[in-house]
């Protein structure tokens, strides 16, 4: 008797798929319609791996670059900087919806100032401060007799006894006080206001419509976002929040491939023009209220109380505040196109991660670069870590202005004290021990700015001593301690680069921007063979 061959023997497998012989014909067409798309979706699948296989090929010589550092450090800045360098039309595409932040930063700042002037009751004299001013800030500070906290700066603080030596308590800075105007003394019958206080009681009652369209922009900025761990009243938006904002005010939800396309066609002219003439209502309105009150703006800005309030670090306001507030009749106006100027000093709070991708040209050969630019708040400092075992570089951006400012998530932390502890982290972890690093000492014309008002170091840093307060002894002194860190904690004896820099100078921060990229390429890339 002739054993059966195995290829004549039913397949047990397809013997128990078979279908019953009962099969209707509908049970038939229904089966087979199954079959097809459960085979569909297998090739579809297949056919993913394959790209995702050759893409991991392909971006097996990428650069891989994270942006790290605290809150309004300057990251979200130099992100535009590396964009205008390697993708200026990108920007240009994005213009219009810069348009709406500008326009929340206006505000939003309008807010505070009117915010702060109530809690003083509209007036410096009511708290024995001459309207004339003290002789110097040190004074103003040290015999002013309340210190209220507005946006978690605290008026006279207790200082940071020593930098990256914490001893007991929240990083070894203690508890400032946290006392407000009374109630009496911040309202005050008309009757007894002078003439400089009726009148911001009036402008304060003409910009309360203006004032009001901030929450509406709030809500269409950030879509209702809150991130945990961040400070009181930030405003957070999703990666990709440009895009999401024109359509969502022009009621466009898609946008055929066909339509990117002719849109990255354009001329730079042909997409200012089309951002110079928005659809958004919302934003046309506000535009429209900022039109009709830029005179009492502009007036609000430069009245003498508000000036003094400056000049006494009762009102604290961000470098965007004042530039925008600076520039509100060009701002203001009808016609109004966010420059590229503007758009870097705009200030919007990115949630997560947001990957960038540039094709950087060197000595002829392109290499695309993935710029991370990643929430520096300390409810978003857990996102990082994923993206630590394959970065070939990291950008730490210190702000050396902020010596005398206290994280907004808590008011009892010096920005610099967690600038240094944060970078003691970065070079630290076993993951980033053979990671490229380069250091921004970001925001150095702020700290010209603030030392030439005669603000004192040592009266928010003490272990800065007896030392000279010009800016040269200042700037060196925290890049000493920046470097001190980094000496500690590196057992590979990398480099690290220093550059001071202020972002929002592009001409400076561009010829930087080369600069790292050629330590980059030379150093941990050459490998590789980029270079």
């Amino acid at each position: 008797m002739r054993t059966p061959s195995l290829y004549s023997q039913d397949d047990p497998i397809s013997a128990a798929l078979k279908p019953p012989p009962t099969e209707t014909d509908a049970e038939r067409t229904a089966r087979l319609l199954a079959e097809a798309e459960a085979k569909r979706i297998s090739e579809q699948i297949d056919e993913e791996l394959r790209l995702e296989r050759e893409k991991l090929k392909k971006n097996k010589g990428d650069v891989k670059l994270l942006l790290l550092g605290q809150a309004e450090s300057g990251k979200s800045t130099l992100q535009k900087q590396f964009q205008l360098m390697y993708k200026p039309n990108s920007l240009d595409m994005e213009r219009a919806s810069w348009k709406a932040v500008i326009y929340f930063n206006v505000v939003r700042s309008l807010k505070h100032i009117l915010a702060t002037l109530e809690a003083w009751g509209d007036t410096l004299e009511e708290f024995g401060v001459p309207s004339n001013g003290p002789e110097s800030l040190e004074d103003s500070v040290s015999h002013s007799p309340l210190r209220p906290r507005i946006n978690g700066i605290s008026e006279q603080p207790s200082p940071s006894s020593s930098l990256m030596h914490p001893t007991d308590g929240a990083n070894g800075i203690s508890d400032s006080p946290n006392t407000r105007p009374s109630t009496a003394a911040s309202h005050h019958p008309t009757a007894s206001l002078d003439s400089n206080a009726i009148l911001i009681a009036n402008l304060r009652r003409r910009l309360s419509p203006l004032v009001a369209a901030d929450a509406q922009l709030v809500d269409r900025l950030s879509g209702g976002i809150a991130v945990s761990g961040s400070g009181k009243g930030s405003v957070y938006v999703r990666s990709g929040w440009q895009s999401r904002t024109l359509e969502t005010a022009m009621g466009k939800f898609k946008s055929s491939k066909r339509q990117i396309s002719e849109d990255e066609k354009r001329s730079r002219e042909s997409l200012t023009q089309e951002a110079a003439a928005p659809q958004d209502p919302l934003i046309q309105e506000v535009g429209r209220m900022l039109e009709l009150s830029r005179n009492d703006i502009k007036e609000l800005w430069e009245h003498p109380t508000v000036r003094g309030l400056i000049a006494k670090r009762k009102l604290k306001l961000d470098e965007w505040s004042e530039f925008f507030l600076r520039h509100i009749s060009r701002v203001a106006a009808s016609d109004y196109v966010p420059s590229t100027d503007d758009i870097l000093h705009a200030r919007i709070q990115t949630m997560g991660v947001a990957e960038h991708v540039f094709d950087v040209n060197l000595h002829g050969k392109s290499v695309t670069w993935h710029l991370y630019d990643v929430g520096g708040a300390r409810g978003q400092r857990h996102s990082w870590v994923p993206y630590f075992d394959d970065a070939h570089a990291i950008i730490f951006v210190a702000p050396v202005s902020a010596f005398d400012q206290y994280l907004e998530e808590d008011p009892r932390t010096n920005r610099i004290d967690d600038s240094l502890q944060l970078f003691t982290q970065i070079c630290s972890n076993a993951l980033l021990k053979n990671v490229h690093l380069v250091l921004f000492l970001n925001k150095t014309d702020l700290l010209k700015a603030k030392l030439d008002t005669g603000l004192r170091v040592r009266k928010y840093i003490t272990s800065f001593g007896e030392r000279s307060n010009d800016y040269e002894t200042v700037v060196q002194y925290f890049r000493a301690h920046f470097l001190q860190v980094h000496r500690k904690n590196n057992e590979n004896r990398r480099v690290l680069y220093t550059h001071f820099t202020s972002v929002v100078d592009t001409k400076t921060t561009q010829r930087i921007i080369g600069n790292v990229r050629d330590s980059i390429f030379r150093g941990y890339l050459q490998s590789a063979a980029l270079v």
